[in-house]
């Protein structure tokens, strides 16, 4: 157990009926500056995980989440950081995908990344993120129905 306080993190794997998920580059002055991860920030105190992906999606992305499923649940030790990741799949929103902090973003294909570096978190050995979305491919949830302003395509 590291020797400082675990961060609750809420990430938002924001995936298209046709299977494509989105990462987004952190900024530069955020630790990491330059790394794809997928997006997502700390649950604040009596915020409840979902609540906390809605702000967080809204704020860094300028979408409003209306379908998303808690999925997966991550702990990771970072030299600055002691966090526990909690994975929403997102099949539905409202608005199209406009960074808001000036950060890079592109849409990617299960097992076929061309982005990089990614976050370590994403990369360990234990880590089912990655490996998890290669194998529910398109499958991962949503009806299928929404254009890219409303949740993909």
């Amino acid at each position: 157990m590291p020797d400082r306080p675990l961060t609750l993190v809420a990430v938002g794997i924001l995936q298209r009926p046709d299977g494509h998920v989105l990462f987004a580059q952190r900024p530069p002055g955020k630790a990491y500056a330059g790394y794809w991860e997928f997006p997502g920030g700390k649950i604040e105190p009596g915020e409840s995980d979902y609540a906390a992906l809605v702000r967080e999606l809204r704020e860094e992305l300028g979408v409003e989440v209306t379908a998303a499923t808690a999925w997966l649940t991550q702990r990771h030790v970072y030299p600055h950081a002691f966090v526990e990741l909690r994975f929403f799949r997102v099949t539905a929103w409202r608005g199209d995908v406009h960074p808001q902090e000036g950060q890079q973003v592109a849409w990617q294909t299960p097992g076929a990344y061309t982005v990089g570096p990614m976050l370590p978190a994403l990369l360990t050995v234990e880590s089912k993120v990655l490996s998890g979305l290669l194998a529910t491919g398109a499958a991962g949830g949503g009806n299928g129905e929404t254009g890219e302003g409303d949740g993909g395509a």
